[in-house]
């Protein structure tokens, strides 16, 4: 099972969890978990004005063997107009614009994107359950 929280945060919000939204799903082969502003698509959307985000942003994928992984799928521009970061615990990553990263199984951390041009960012907490 993969759990994920989604908060967005903007300026002074900072550390709010005021209209968190949640979505989880089994961790079975070929099962997805999308973030982005396009709600028909994604199971956690942003304000669809927060452009810094694409239509379909974060990928969750389940592999074979039910470990999970996180693409930052490319948008429809060549450059990106935010970063992408994966936390666990002390440990931190920068996620490349059409990455991916395998999750910890079994483990918990987050995936902040962060407004290149704005004090705005989705923070979207994992967990990982063995």
């Amino acid at each position: 099972m993969l759990e994920l929280t989604m908060a967005t945060v903007s300026g002074t919000e900072e550390g709010a969890t005021a209209g968190m939204l949640m979505a989880d799903s089994p961790s079975e082969p070929g099962a997805v978990l999308r973030v982005g502003r396009d709600k028909s698509v994604c199971r956690l959307a942003t304000p669809e004005e927060w452009l810094f985000v694409s239509r379909v942003h974060l990928e969750f994928l389940c592999g074979p063997e039910g470990v999970w992984q996180v693409s930052w799928l490319r948008g429809s521009q060549p450059d990106p107009s935010s970063e992408v970061r994966l936390v666990v615990g002390e440990y931190a990553q920068t996620i490349a614009y059409g990455g991916t990263v395998r999750l910890p199984r079994g483990g918990n951390g987050e995936i902040v994107v962060t407004d290149r041009t704005g004090p705005r960012s989705v923070n979207v907490g994992f967990y990982h359950e063995a």
